[in-house]
């Protein structure tokens, strides 16, 4: 097969000469060609050592052949000084480099030359991807660049070294999975032909087993791969280029019989530092074959020398952070003492400012003392979103105790067994269904603050910064949540490290948008009373309510809107639809990635001057937020996925599957170290001993995220999505092993499997869980559905179940998802309607309804289906409920929708709605 080139330049090459005297030839002579080649003298204004000469020279040397010219131009550069280079450019195919060889042996003025005949073949196909790790930037296609190889330390091993270090290098930047490292011979006989060595490094490989390996042959392939090495035979008569472009994306040309290596690149593909690394680097690992033992196990060579890895960590943040002192409680009663009259909380109707907050959770904490709650304790708090709830967080907080937020929305068995395994000697809650739990006791606010109201204040209990103050629970592998233990000091370190930057004080109004449960709250409390601005709690069913909630955002007049993407998009289109006055000033999206696509529509309203969007992304167990990256319509157009850069304090490295630290480019695990790096996970010393770590190269205890990421040269960096079976649903972590562990749990399920599919995937709002089921032919789905809905939160359960004969396995006895069949419809046990059900007539508001319906869901509905158990979910009602305000339908509230979620049920809402406004 040909070379995988297509323009001329790829099958081009060049040799420049400098020539003995000012006298060359006038005239060379090619058998490729039927007369003589003029020399073309052209005068070059400067000395042959400057810039300008050197300029006219590369551009002379890298200029092809075009496609309808004769084969070899000849161009004499006459500097200033009576200097004279000759530079002779040739297509390959027809002058092939023994015969530039020839020509370029001047024993004499105007002397012919003779050449063989070469074939006469052109390139074939090129390969227009680079490496994934390339980074290039597009607007720079077609323009190449270089770095070179220093191989001096390497003396005659050089050539044999280079190989397999380029391989190694690039199974390492590729993740060391299996690749392939092209190869392109020009002394392979006549004709170009692409050959690849296939690139995996084992685990118990040894040095020379790996070289051995490069003793055969290459085998022939039939499409390039985005890296490969062009073998040129040295030239002693001047400098050679065997490609005037990149033959590969990245093509590094190897002379040999010397020591001599230059690496070329396609910059819209390749970033030039990134290959200069990667030129640096594969010198480095040359080194270490040539000095290694034979038998010293491949794994312990060094990709990224000491120093570098260093270099890199002290630009990811590395370093021991400054402490942060204080606790949040302490840090509010200094707001509060700044300010006492300020308005720092509104709920509803009820209107506090920082002193009568501050005086409520006294009582809170009061309470608490009068039932000899011992400081330390884990107090369960399970409340709507309301006053009662920032009081009572801070209330526990004041009593040197940690929080424990659990949803009142939560299944039953969840909240038992958070409060069991949280060992709560008391759980702060208003839901009348709150399971008993052995040794907890349930008490309202209103209950809690009578028991200590007329006591007198005791002394503070003594408190200090490492002290936990909440424990969230995030989604387990194993089947079960997994509490995550946040001291005070984390909170203020972040408080510290964004207030500045994000300009956050008193002037701010914020909301309250989410579940104390989930810790985007940890932010959208402590980030506003901590800086002293005003926090506006959002009731949940304004949360599902677009309207209502873009509504509460100008009649508070709000400044700071912390939201996922998922819930942001409907706010977009409301905006656009409804065009109020908003008072935003700071957005701040986190929980999930972010396609910075869907912003278009928001810039266009809202200039980036006006506005500020950050796109921040963290973890639970690092306390809320780790990078943050301004998104500006440059991001937009340029469809960036970078999450930015580590918040300081905060500490960010890419790791392989060794641990070992890689260069910007490669994808790896992100680790986070630093201020925010949680204490631990509770009664989980296994879990938090695998993933709170000591960092050898750092000496600092880090997180590993699970995460998958890259950086990029500037330090930003990109979120990849996940390396395990973790995703992100509308701004939750869920692990699908612990859905999958609960179906399993299930009576009669024998194997299951969880995936996520999108309908739409660049839309996040249709993410749905689907799972798959085998059970025997007498079994009723019906009851798996009924047992997962008892376990698990609205957020984790399956939109669809289908049954299976088996689940599919790969050659490693993993599901093989791939394999699995498409989805039912709706869930397998759908309940049929009961009798006296009211069933939508046809026709007319019917048929509008339920073609909005079938079209978000992307389905058939019928008037007896559920929406939720067809994969509708709240983001999706929304949607419905914002078609229909366009089709000038009724408007109906979430609320409603949720009380009325069989479409026939649906249908006869909307029409007594109808019939009521006329």
């Amino acid at each position: 097969m040909t070379t995988p080139t297509t323009d001329a330049a790829a099958g081009c090459h060049s040799l420049v000469l400098r020539l003995p005297g000012p006298d060359g030839p006038r005239h060379l002579r090619s058998a490729a060609m039927p007369g003589p080649v003029r020399i073309w003298p052209t005068p070059v204004p400067a000395g042959p050592d400057e810039p300008a000469a050197a300029d006219r020279r590369r551009a002379e040397s890298l200029r092809p052949i075009h496609p309808h010219s004769p084969p070899l131009r000849a161009v004499a550069l006459h500097y200033a000084d009576g200097t004279v280079d000759l530079v002779l450019v040739a297509v390959r195919a027809a002058i092939p480099p023994a015969a530039l060889r020839r020509i370029a042996r001047l024993d004499g003025p105007g002397e012919a030359l003779p050449t063989r005949p070469a074939a006469t073949t052109r390139p074939g196909p090129a390969h227009r991807g680079g490496p994934d790790w390339g980074l290039g930037d597009p607007e720079l296609r077609g323009v190449a660049g270089s770095a070179p190889i220093d191989l001096t330390a390497l003396g005659p091993q050089a050539e044999k070294l280079l190989l397999p270090a380029i391989a190694l290098a690039v199974s390492r930047y590729g993740g060391g999975d299996r690749t392939e490292l092209g190869v392109l011979d020009l002394d392979d006989g006549p004709g170009e032909h692409l050959r690849v060595h296939p690139v995996q490094e084992h685990p118990r490989c040894s040095i020379a087993d790996f070289l051995r390996r490069f003793d055969q042959a290459p085998a022939p392939a039939p499409q390039p791969p985005p890296v490969g090495v062009v073998l040129s035979p040295a030239f002693d008569e001047g400098s050679y280029t065997a490609c005037l472009t990149p033959v590969f994306p990245l093509t590094i040309q190897i002379d040999r019989g010397s020591s001599r290596a230059v690496c070329r690149f396609d910059r819209g593909t390749v970033d030039a530092t990134i290959a200069q690394r990667f030129c640096a680097h594969v010198a480095h690992l040359a080194r270490q074959l040539a000095d290694g033992p034979a038998d010293r196990p491949l794994s312990e060579l060094e990709l990224v020398p000491r120093a570098e890895q260093a270099a890199l960590l002290r630009a990811g943040g590395a370093g021991h952070p400054p402490p942060a002192p204080g606790r949040i409680d302490r840090a509010f009663e200094k707001v509060a003492a700044g300010q006492p009259e300020a308005v720092a909380l509104l709920a509803g109707d009820e209107r506090l400012t920082y002193r009568q907050l501050d005086d409520r959770a006294t009582a809170v904490a009061a309470g608490l003392n009068a039932l000899d709650i011992a400081p330390g304790s884990r107090i369960g708090v399970c409340l709507e979103r309301d006053a009662d709830l920032v009081a009572t967080l801070l209330g526990v907080l004041k009593a040197g105790c940690a929080y424990v937020p659990m949803d009142p929305r939560y299944p039953a068995q969840r909240l038992s067994f958070t409060a069991r395994n949280a060992g709560t000697p008391l759980v702060i809650t208003t839901a009348p269904e709150f399971p008993p739990v052995p040794g907890t006791r349930l008490l309202t606010p209103a209950a809690l603050t009578e028991l200590g109201a007329g006591q007198e204040a005791g002394p503070r209990p003594a408190a200090g910064d490492d002290d936990p103050a909440y424990v969230i629970y995030t989604s387990g592998s194993t089947g079960t949540p997994k509490g995550v233990v946040v001291p005070h000091r984390n909170v203020l370190a972040l408080l510290r490290a964004t207030a500045d930057d994000l300009t956050l004080g008193p002037d701010d109004t914020w909301t309250l948008f989410h579940s104390s449960a989930f810790d985007f709250s940890v932010w959208e409390i402590w980030g506003c009373l901590l800086t002293g601005g005003r926090l506006v709690v959002v009731p949940y069913w304004t949360t599902r309510d677009t309207e209502e909630f873009y509504t509460l955002l100008t009649e508070h007049h709000v400044t700071v809107l912390n939201q996922t993407p998922s819930a942001f998009a409907p706010l977009i289109r409301n905006d656009h639809r409804a065009r109020a006055n908003l008072a935003l000033r700071l957005i701040i999206f986190g929980g999930e990635p972010l396609d910075v696509r869907m912003l278009a529509p928001w810039f266009a309203r809202h200039p980036a001057p006006d506005c500020r969007v950050v796109n921040m992304f963290g973890i639970t167990e690092t306390t809320v937020h780790v990078t943050a990256q301004t998104v500006t319509p440059h991001e937009v157009t340029a469809g960036s996925r970078s999450v930015g850069r580590p918040l300081p304090g905060w500490s960010v490295s890419i790791r392989d599957e060794q641990g070992r630290v890689l260069p910007p480019g490669p994808a790896g695990e992100i680790y986070v170290g630093g201020a925010g790096v949680a204490s631990h996970y509770l009664g989980r010393p296994d879990l938090t001993a695998q993933r709170f770590v000591h960092d050898e190269p750092t000496g600092e205890r880090v997180y590993r995220s699970g995460d998958k990421g890259r950086l990029h040269p500037d330090g930003r960096l990109d979120h990849l999505g996940r390396l395990d079976n973790q995703v992100k649903i509308r701004g939750h972590r869920i692990e699908l092993d612990e859905i999958r562990t609960v179906l399993l749990g299930a009576p009669h399920v024998t194997a299951a499997a969880v995936v996520v599919n999108r309908d739409q995937p660049d839309d996040p709002a249709s993410s749905r869980i689907d799972a798959y089921l085998v059970l025997p032919a007498a079994a009723d789905p019906a009851q798996v559905l009924a047992h997962a809905k008892a376990m698990l939160p609205d957020y984790m359960m399956p939109a669809t179940i289908t049954e299976v004969a088996e689940i599919p396995l790969t050659i490693n006895g993993k599901p093989d998802t791939s394999r699995l069949p498409a989805p039912r419809t709706g869930p397998a046990g759908t309940p049929q309607p009961a009798p006296g059900t009211p069933q939508a007539a046809p026709g007319g508001l019917a048929d509008d309804i339920l073609g909005i319906w079938s079209k978000l869901l992307n389905t058939p509905v019928n008037p007896q289906d559920n929406f939720f158990t067809l994969g509708g979910n709240s983001l999706l009602v929304i949607r419905v409920l914002a078609e229909m305000r366009e089709r000038n339908l009724p408007k109906v509230s979430p609320k409603q929708f949720y009380a009325h979620s069989t479409a026939a049920q649906f249908v006869e809402l909307v029409r007594q709605l109808s019939d009521a406004g006329r």
